[in-house]
């Protein structure tokens, strides 16, 4: 009789182990009693039914009275019926349930091979009884504590999975928050001075409002496929071509732009990465620092890449905000780390590892 965890539906199965409950009409069948004990008899199998399917529902610690019954029953009708039994083994069966360590389940399983011994001995009944009641409970109640742990450990083990889906939302979710900042942040930042630039040329030279105008549609249609990208999480970084936008941003901000640039072999990863971190980083040159120059550098430097992002505009508080946040998690998640000094103007220091250096050099 192999019993399934409470917390799991049980379906069928508690329906198809009531089959050892004929044992209990063996012996009304072949002795041929009366209807008195037939009508005893029947009261008896409903007061089990109403215990053992009571059980399914019960929590711990007060199954142990269900069990306590069934122990009750099996006392009460094995003078006169021996097929009483199949009591002992169903509480048997039951008591590696009712608790979770082995060392009760046992414990239990000692009471009910106690019990019916010494029901056997006071009723004087015959070995079978004590075969069935005694020996095939502790065999069945020792197989269940085997599959009551296993069970358990597949039910904790369950639990933690749900957990583990349930940090990868929030990680997922809390990487879409990051690169929807990164990416509309940008964006909506080149938009407006786009559309100042324009405004302030559409008088005296419309040509160029125009190509102005038609940059922001281009840059709003660019903005929507990045949104729809980065929700489904395919969205792709040059870090190439991010540098180029960065230069454009800056100068169309009216900042003189300066890079030095080294190869640096990157992977896709990290290449990603910093594509983001360098948008933020001018997004926030172009919003908040009001500066005249910045100074945009690359290179790789004893096994590390070093990235610095320097402005000389009005600097900015201590206190962190999300943009920043975002940079410094997403700069340790490739081993890294970012500083910022912002006591005349502002620098961003990045450095990581290259981890995959030779392996791509390899290649």
């Amino acid at each position: 009789m192999r019993l399934l965890p409470k917390s799991r539906e049980h379906g069928w199965a508690p329906y198809t182990w009531l089959i050892y409950l004929c044992f209990f009409y063996l012996n009304p069948i072949l002795n041929h009693v009366g209807w008195k004990s037939w009508l005893a008899n029947g009261l008896g199998t409903l007061a089990f039914l109403a215990v053992y399917f009571s059980f399914f529902w019960m929590k711990r610690p007060w199954c142990l009275l269900n069990i306590g019954a069934m122990l009750l029953l099996g006392v009460g009708f094995a003078p006169f019926n021996e097929g009483a039994a199949t009591f002992f083994v169903f509480a048997a069966a039951f008591a590696p349930l009712a608790v979770e360590a082995e060392s009760t389940a046992l414990k239990l399983l000692s009471v009910v091979l106690g019990v019916a011994a010494l029901e056997w001995r006071l009723a004087h009944l015959s070995g079978w009884f004590l075969f069935y009641g005694g020996g095939l409970s502790m065999a069945v109640g020792a197989s269940n504590i085997y599959f009551a742990q296993r069970n358990r450990a597949n039910e904790r083990l369950r639990k933690a999975n749900e957990e583990i889906e349930h940090l990868a939302k929030v990680a997922e979710r809390e990487r879409i928050a990051r690169d929807l900042h990164d990416v509309l942040g940008h964006t909506l930042s080149v938009i407006i001075l786009k559309s100042e630039l324009a405004g302030k040329l559409i008088d005296r030279d419309p040509q160029r409002a125009k190509a102005e105008i038609a940059d922001v549609e281009h840059t709003s249609r660019a903005a929507l496929a990045d949104v729809r990208s980065t929700i489904r999480g395919y969205r792709a970084h040059s870090l190439e071509a991010e540098l180029k936008q960065a230069r454009a941003t800056l100068e169309t901000a009216g900042v003189t732009t300066k890079t030095h640039l080294e190869e640096a072999r990157l992977t896709p990863a990290q290449e990603s990465v910093i594509a983001l971190v360098v948008r933020e980083a001018v997004t926030n040159v172009v919003r908040h620092a009001g500066a005249r120059n910045c100074l945009l550098r690359l290179a790789p430097e004893n096994g590390s890449c070093r990235i610095e992002i320097q402005d000389d505009g009005r600097g900015g508080g201590m206190v962190e905000g999300n943009g920043l946040r975002g940079m410094r998690e997403r700069i340790e998640a490739l081993g890294g780390t970012l500083e910022r000094e912002s006591s005349a103007g502002t620098r961003l220091s990045i450095q990581f590892p290259l981890t995959h250096t030779k392996e791509n050099g390899g290649h």
